[in-house]
């Protein structure tokens, strides 16, 4: 008996265009904080050493801006996802790409979660447990509605779905 499993394809469904400003936003608070850091330590050190402190200022804002202008378009042309009666498809990452598949037979539980920077752009993540050792499918970088559509969705499915879910 040849038993057919969904195949490792391309999810069709993209992430909120917003995801791309939330990415960008969440960035630059890190670079900020190492920016604040190196002005800070120029500023308090004594007179011998800031110019060797200036050049490497400049080289953290060069790699800050490179970051910033290239992570969130990449992770938005790559980050996907999709839900089918049989499965759970997700491609994600930016240097470091995910691309999984979860039966919906294997589904444990599906969990939504909006992070206070995540809620004022109107986004959530989706997470999807099942018992694989790969760990849980996370979503993320979805409109809230969709989430939630999302969300209702898989539970309704995979309670509906023969299986053992182990």
């Amino acid at each position: 008996m040849d038993v057919q499993t969904p195949s490792l394809r391309p999810p069709l469904h993209r992430v909120s265009r917003t995801a791309i400003r939330y990415w960008t936003i969440r960035a630059s608070l890190g670079w900020l904080v190492v920016i604040g850091a190196q002005i800070a330590w120029m500023v308090l050190a004594d007179g011998d050493h800031r110019a060797v402190r200036i050049p490497a200022l400049a080289v953290t804002a060069v790699f800050a801006a490179a970051h910033l202008i290239v992570m969130p378009q990449w992770r938005y042309r790559v980050h996907r996802w999709e839900t089918t009666p049989e499965a759970v498809y997700t491609l994600s990452g930016w240097f470091k790409q995910e691309w999984r598949i979860a039966p919906v037979s294997r589904i444990q539980t599906v969990d939504s979660e909006r992070g206070p920077l995540e809620q004022l752009f109107g986004l959530a993540n989706v997470t999807v447990t099942t018992a694989s050792a790969a760990g849980p499918l996370k979503i993320s970088g979805l409109d809230r509605g969709t989430a939630d559509r999302i969300v209702h969705e898989l539970t309704a499915s995979a309670q509906a779905t023969a299986g053992d879910a182990t």
